[in-house]
């Protein structure tokens, strides 16, 4: 990468998203000017211009800023862009037909995870929880870590940590294979289930990219593994392999778990000290493995047991993961970014255990067309789980229609028949004889654009 010396400015394309508003927020920390440019206004784009950035919503070279429009002053600033930009993008191709360094979001995390101890959480489900728990964990310790994470942390209100420490805490994102630019110290993977198949084109392909990854850890480096996928992906030879679980075998191990009212108990049996009596508040098996793995990475790290005992236990999660968002005597509102099938196995698992006999009502928005297409099956096995589904009409993202390909499609595989395909604009008032019981909100759109409204709408309705 191009040295910073002379750099005045940076420009992202696609400034909303989790990831690049992270980065957005580093290089706006180290005193550059930060401008962008997004599709649409969101909450996320609200935050960073009261931060300072300048961003447009026009896909237009009359929106630039002026240091970014003159070709001739191109070496004063840089591009940054993710591959959810599309290639038409008219702002995009301006800025390669005129000479501009352009970087991926993910060749800027290379970087960064090369000039520091890198803990690089992936996988195709639990990657944001693990990473964010991982990172308060450092945080609550005196090793500490800086941190960009897929989400935003409830304990910190953001996506971003800063600190002076040795250690950066990121996401790994298999997305178009960007998670192949890093170097961390320490990886974790958390699971391999099929995904992004327009980029991968097969599972086995996925996997293969995945053994990759594994091998992107630093020669001494540290590789911490779900114990159920370890035998399936090709590992280093000069790595500490670690695996996590429930197993007898693992090498870190979660046993004498107890369910109690609104939280789990657990140890965890690590290599040296167990970790005993940690407590925590998220609902579902799936957390007690999120959270092993978390702590697997921190002991690594060298935190000590009583600080990842005492971390885990304040650990408040993730918004748009589990995220508790109304509790009233009728009803409880529960919002989660599950776009996949074993999400939302995993979710409403996680409900049924937390909240068992509640009728459930289900709100899922499908995310892209490439996904739909290969996992409607997947998804209506997932839905019919559901006492009661109201299918949001698809979100395309970056992508264009694929004839057939449908939330009918989900819908008329569903054998749950108390399910309803609708607009966004039919929604709410669909919403106004919702069931007592459990309401979630699913997927990985535009869906969080109905977060606020509904639960005003419980709240008037139960005041």
């Amino acid at each position: 990468m191009r040295g910073l010396t002379n750099i005045e400015g940076i420009y992202f394309l696609g400034i909303g998203g989790i990831g690049m508003s992270a980065l957005a927020r580093y290089f706006l920390s180290q005193d550059y000017i930060v401008c962008g440019y997004d599709r649409t206004e969101s909450p996320l784009t609200d935050t960073l211009a009261e931060e300072g950035c300048s961003i447009t919503y026009e896909d237009s070279i009359d929106s630039l800023p002026v240091l970014f429009s003159e070709p001739s002053e191109n070496d004063r600033v840089l591009i940054v862009y993710t591959p959810a930009i599309p290639k038409e993008s008219i702002l995009l191709n301006f800025f390669r037909d005129n000479g501009y360094t352009i970087y991926k979001r993910a060749e800027i995390l290379g970087v960064i995870s090369r000039d520091t101890d890198a803990i690089a959480v992936a996988g195709t489900h639990g990657k944001t929880t693990v990473s964010t728990m991982t990172a308060h964990i450092l945080s609550s310790s005196p090793i500490d870590c800086s941190a960009f994470l897929g989400g935003i942390s409830k304990n910190y209100d953001t996506n971003l940590l800063l600190s002076e420490s040795r250690f950066t805490v990121m996401e790994a994102d298999e997305f178009d294979r960007s998670f192949l630019h890093l170097s961390p110290l320490i990886s974790v993977v958390t699971a391999i289930d099929p995904d992004h198949l327009d980029i991968y084109g097969t599972a086995e392909s996925m996997v293969e990219a995945y053994g990759e990854f594994c091998h992107r850890v630093r020669p001494g480096g540290t590789l911490i593994l779900n114990e159920n996928i370890a035998s399936s992906l090709s590992l280093p030879g000069d790595a500490t392999i670690y695996t996590y679980g429930t197993g007898e075998k693992a090498s870190f191990r979660a046993a004498s778990i107890k369910k109690e009212e609104g939280s789990y108990t657990f140890d965890i049996m690590t290599p040296g000290e167990p970790v005993r009596n940690i407590r925590i508040h998220l609902p579902g098996m799936v957390n007690i493995l999120n959270a092993t793995a978390a702590a697997s990475a921190a002991w690594c790290a060298g935190v000590s047991p009583e600080i990842i005992r005492s971390a885990v236990g304040s650990y408040q999660g993730v918004r748009r993961r589990f995220d508790v968002r109304y509790s009233g005597r009728e009803i409880i509102y529960v919002d989660d970014y599950a776009h996949h099938p074993q999400e939302i196995n995993a979710l409403v698992s996680a409900v049924r255990d937390f909240w068992p006999g509640k009728h459930v009502t289900g709100i899922f928005q499908p995310h892209l067309y490439t996904r739909t297409r290969d996992f409607a099956g997947g998804f209506a096995d997932a839905l019919d789980k559901l006492d009661e589904i109201l299918l949001l009409t698809l979100y395309p993202a970056r992508e264009k229609p694929i004839a057939g390909v449908s939330s009918d499609m989900i819908a008329g595989m569903m054998k749950n028949r108390n399910v309803k395909v609708l607009t966004k604009e039919e929604l709410l008032p669909a919403l106004n004889n919702v069931k007592k019981g459990l309401l979630l909100t699913i997927g990985a759109g535009d869906i969080d654009r109905f977060i606020e409204p509904i639960t005003e709408m419980l709240k008037n309705r139960n005041a």
